[in-house]
């Protein structure tokens, strides 16, 4: 049967809402079974893993069905995507002032009344820079799970329009839209209306946009949260920046960040061979925290297909290599 300390972690991850974790303790616990020879309970066991990612699949679907919007609002269906957040502040490995930055932020948020009752308000609209895969999006996830609310996707490609004034009037929308409907709005890929109004190749509707955009950023009053996030800062029009409470860079993660991601990814596996997760660090050197957490996701997909009892080291370093490429 499955050891102490694998129940263990799975109670307690249970207990913590870390899905993931969840997964991988049960994942390991089917391991274990297999290599005890108690292959029977190990495929059971596999199966009702599967059905139950399925079922919490379809589960997070229906909760944001319960996300119900005003009937003159409906045109914001088409304009933004719309999920419950699964993670929080505490399953991102970020460096500390910038873990000091979104902590304030959290705690403004929760203390709202409290800044009020001093005519000060939380800070609520944030830009986010820094190259891809570096954590931008998953902020605002994790903003929305430590708050309790969805996060709105806005659907740039859905508010750009053809017809004049169109697109203007769509970004409208999804400002008169917070109020009434509190959530974490991300404009992801901001620069694609963000960029400077001067530049000649910007056709005029992207000007508006922009502009439009300027104008309802500052007058909103509500209790949403705006975050902007770009991977390429220095195209943003300047006008831009004293709009937002807080401008955030995300650098890339340091040796000792790299390291600790690879850790923690892999914490509930063995490996066949002793891993130093500082020398994978260096050799995982300028990957992003999301080429970190694939190159781990491989390996240990390498296991379970192919019914091994530990994870491969050197395949780690295959993959940390590929992607530098």
């Amino acid at each position: 049967m499955a050891a102490a300390e694998q129940i263990k972690s799975l109670i307690k991850s249970f207990g913590e809402g870390d899905e993931d974790r969840f997964f991988s303790s049960a994942i390991q616990i089917a391991a274990s079974e297999a290599r005890q020879g108690h292959n029977n309970i190990a495929a059971e066991l596999r199966d009702l893993i599967d059905l139950a990612k399925k079922k919490r699949s379809h589960h997070v679907l229906d909760r944001n069905k319960t996300i119900h919007l005003s009937p003159q609002k409906r045109e914001l269906a088409e304009l933004i995507d719309i999920f419950q957040p699964q993670i929080s502040l505490k399953d991102m490995v970020l460096e500390p002032e910038l873990r000091t930055t979104l902590t304030r932020v959290i705690d403004e948020q929760r203390k709202s009344e409290i800044l009020r009752k001093h005519n000060l308000y939380p800070q609520r609209k944030l830009l986010l820079m820094g190259p891809p895969g570096c954590g931008k999006t998953m902020t605002a996830e994790a903003i929305a799970g430590e708050l309790g609310i969805p996060v709105f996707i806005v659907r740039l490609d859905g508010i750009m329009s053809k017809f004049m004034g169109e697109s203007i009037v769509k970004l409208r929308l999804i400002f008169d839209s917070m109020p009434s409907q509190r959530a974490v709005y991300l404009f992801d890929e901001f620069d694609s209306i963000g960029s400077h109004r001067h530049l000649s190749q910007d056709v005029g509707e992207v000007k508006r946009v922009l502009n439009s955009f300027l104008i309802n950023i500052e007058k909103d009053q509500s209790e949403s949260i705006i975050i902007a996030a770009t991977n390429l800062p220095d195209s943003l029009d300047k006008a831009l920046f004293r709009r937002f409470d807080e401008v955030i860079r995300y650098p890339l993660p340091t040796i000792e960040e790299a390291a600790q991601i690879l850790r923690d990814k892999t914490l509930f596996f063995d490996f066949d061979e002793t891993p130093d997760f500082e020398r994978l660090a260096e050799v995982a050197e300028n990957l992003n925290y999301s080429d970190l957490a694939k190159a781990c996701e491989e390996v240990i997909k390498d296991m379970i297909l192919n019914d091994r009892n530990s994870l491969s080291l050197s395949l780690l370093n295959q993959a940390l290599h590929k992607k530098q490429i």
